[in-house]
């Protein structure tokens, strides 16, 4: 024991590489977790604001209705549908 600055500044480094590997991985961790939060944000308005970002407002749905697809037209009355 005759040389106790030698403990002093081995725990001291010990502590230095600790606390930079633990900050490290906390800006690694919260760095992906608010690149997530942007790329979800985007994708949210995109999808709500198609027409403010690059698409168009209505291309999605044109054609879905039966009258203009031609497809799902009935065929039967609706009381002979739940008798079957």
């Amino acid at each position: 024991m005759s040389n106790i600055s030698g403990v002093f500044t081995g725990g001291a480094e010990a502590y230095g590489k600790f606390l930079e590997v633990f900050i490290d991985g906390h800006w690694w961790v919260v760095g992906d977790a608010l690149e997530n939060v942007g790329k979800t944000t985007k994708r949210l308005l995109v999808n709500a604001y198609p027409f403010i970002y690059g698409g168009s407002g209505s291309t999605g749905l044109r054609g879905s209705s039966p009258e203009v697809s031609g497809f799902a037209k009935p065929c039967k009355d609706i009381e002979k549908r739940f008798k079957d």
